[in-house]
């Protein structure tokens, strides 16, 4: 008889005029989770359900996508980011450090315990006196109960564990503070999304405010919204953060890019969550 999988995170078909259909043999999770699947409910988005990636003037990357991205995005057993979320499921379970704990030990359930997390960061950290993001609280979590050593930025590790967290946000509105004592790292972060750089002497306004919507080349610029990140984007082939898109943006003006982690890219994925605010996250999402 054909095995069914039913993922813990899968998320209700979106908007009353949606329509099911199954996809056979699609693979699922990393090597030690793939099986042949007969079915496996899919949910044809249709322009009727897109309202709720708009929020008055704010729109989600997903209006951008082709439908055959929103597609992909939607199968949850073929959007190639649930393989990261997958890996994240059994980092979030396993044993490490000296004190020979786990995710799991301190957190239970991350279904319930990590509801919601994604839509906080960044946020401000009186220990250390400045903003930090889902990524380096994850650090400080090992570094701290675990007393294991940090995962590298954009490690395939912690891309994973970030994505496995955040996917328990998934449908849920960004909603960061910016006030009290955030706001000196939003001024600074506001202030570098406006800030020109590089040798084109652009910065991030002039692209994803004063061009939103409008083509470059053959590609349609969006207003840089980050409620999907992770991303699996098609043009790395792989999984990202938001700090190497970030890095990406200043290389494309020929500017040199600040290190993933810094402070100032920190800052300023603190103004740009605030942009789209009561966004749903969409983690993982794809984009071109």
């Amino acid at each position: 008889m054909p095995l069914r999988l039913r993922l813990p995170w899968r998320r209700a078909t979106p908007g009353a005029g949606t329509r099911s259909r199954w996809r056979l043999g699609t693979c699922v999770g990393t090597g030690l989770l793939a099986m042949g699947v007969a079915g496996a409910g899919v949910g044809l988005l249709l322009a009727g359900a897109l309202p709720r990636y708009i929020v008055e003037d704010r729109r989600s990357g997903y209006t951008y996508l082709s439908e055959e991205n929103q597609r992909l995005q939607d199968d949850d057993f073929a959007n190639p980011g649930l393989l990261w979320a997958e890996r994240g499921r059994k980092i979030w379970q396993q044993t490490d450090g000296a004190t020979g704990t786990s995710c799991t030990r301190c957190h239970g359930n991350a279904a319930e315990s990590m509801r919601g997390v994604r839509t906080r960061y960044p946020r401000f950290d009186a220990q250390r006196g400045k903003l930090i993001n889902l990524e380096q609280q994850i650090n400080h979590c090992r570094a701290e109960r675990m007393h294991a050593p940090s995962y590298p930025y954009e490690s395939e590790a912690l891309l994973a564990l970030t994505t496995f967290v955040a996917l328990h946000s998934r449908g849920l509105p960004i909603d960061v503070r910016i006030d009290g004592p955030a706001q000196p790292f939003f001024e600074a972060g506001k202030a570098l999304y406006k800030q020109r750089r590089g040798q084109l002497d652009l910065a991030c306004t002039h692209c994803h405010d004063h061009y939103a919507g409008q083509r470059l080349r053959g590609d349609i610029i969006s207003q840089g919204q980050i409620n999907g990140f992770p991303i699996y984007r098609h043009t790395w082939q792989t999984l990202g953060s938001t700090h190497r898109m970030f890095a990406w943006c200043n290389t494309s003006v020929r500017s040199e890019p600040y290190p993933l982690g810094s402070d100032e890219y920190v800052n300023l994925e603190l103004f740009v969550a605030w942009r789209g605010r009561d966004l749903p996250v969409e983690t993982p999402a794809i984009r071109r």
